[in-house]
């Protein structure tokens, strides 16, 4: 038995034992069931499967401890109302929270992050990473690293205005169509029910093949796609607020669509929209990711993570997780955003813990 099993062991038992006598119930669970874990892994994999529970266990309690510290230095910067609501935060929303703020750094400052140009040849096709090149190079020797940091900023921030001109769309028609009803309510559903009944993917295919791919045309064509989910929601909520005594008092006064729309209605369904509207962000961020992969997003030599995992797809082949890295990126981001948004609904859902 190794040096590095019995040290393992020994933690984890003492980390229990310590748990159990200052009566933290959930943290005894915790270590006590990892150990029960550990000794069944312990005698199927042997050293190396506790290893990689171990790994996999400090990378858990580094983003738990992190997640608890950022959340904290929220509420102190934060007013005291809002203060209190992020009390509540749990430590997975607050871990999104993080990572989100981490890439909206990177993306902002990319230029002075990134040691290199996003499109600076450095070194040689798929060198391994060196001082100069912390993740190697890719098919072309431009610097795996720098071109992650400008990805932040080209993907994320196509997304996100995709995903803004998608609900500034959606919302707006929504609105219109509660507060008006009548032919114009039937006519804004039924072209929303085209659009949806079109798979998402093939209709950007075939725009993007008919229009071709510049951003402002990405954008676009991304945007008429899930205008209509951000459409159906707006209209279900603002729905069931127009048939309210104050909105018919507000319409007895005289008042006009748009106020009723900017004073009445759309402060009562704040909530539900900002939740949605993280949602609809991780939906458009994958679409304009696949359509990368495929050669029809984003193009060279501009840096995006769909087309960084196409270019250094023949990594896979010889063993190098390089083209997994984007791909990560592009994972990270998503989970950490449903995990806003998780919170968010949960807050809105009157769901409360007593």
């Amino acid at each position: 038995m190794s040096s590095f099993v019995i040290i393992y062991y020994t933690a984890l038992i003492a980390a229990s034992c310590l748990a159990a006598y200052y009566k933290q119930r959930n943290v005894f669970m915790l270590l006590f069931s990892l150990t029960l874990v550990s000794f069944v892994l312990g005698i199927i994999g042997g050293a190396g499967a506790l290893r990689f529970v171990a790994t996999a266990s400090f990378i858990l309690a580094l983003a738990a401890g992190t997640s608890y510290a950022f959340r904290e230095f929220l509420i102190l910067i934060s007013k005291p109302g809002l203060a209190k609501e992020l009390r509540t935060a749990p430590l997975t929303a607050a871990f999104g929270m993080f990572v989100i703020f981490t890439y909206a750094i990177a993306g902002i400052f990319a230029p002075w992050i990134a040691p290199h140009g996003e499109a600076e040849i450095i070194g040689q096709a798929f060198a391994p990473p060196d001082e100069n090149m912390l993740l190697g190079a890719d098919q072309l020797g431009r610097d795996m690293f720098s071109r992650i940091i400008y990805g932040a900023r080209n993907s994320v921030g196509l997304a996100l205005v995709a995903t803004l001109l998608a609900f500034f769309m959606g919302a707006l028609a929504g609105l219109l169509a509660a507060v008006k009803g009548g032919w114009f309510d039937q006519l804004m559903g039924r072209v929303a029910d085209v659009i949806m009944s079109i798979p998402s993917l093939i209709f950007a295919l075939l725009m993007l093949s008919i229009f071709g791919t510049g951003l402002h045309v990405i954008v676009v064509v991304v945007a008429i796609i899930y205008s209509p989910r951000v459409f159906r929601l707006t209209r279900a909520v603002a729905g069931n607020i127009v048939v309210m005594d104050y909105i018919e008092a507000a319409k007895l006064r005289g008042e006009k669509d748009w106020y009723l729309i900017r004073r009445e209605i759309l402060p009562n369904a704040t909530a539900p929209l900002i939740a949605e509207f993280g949602l609809e962000f991780c939906f458009v961020f994958l679409l304009i990711a696949g359509l990368s992969f495929l050669g029809l997003g984003i193009q060279p030599p501009t840096a995006d993570w769909g087309s960084m995992v196409r270019e250094n797809a023949t990594l896979i082949s010889f063993g190098d997780i390089t083209p997994l890295i984007p791909a990560a990126a592009i994972a990270l981001l998503t989970v950490a955003v449903n995990f806003v948004v998780d919170w968010m609904l949960f807050r809105t859902s009157g769901l409360k813990e007593q």
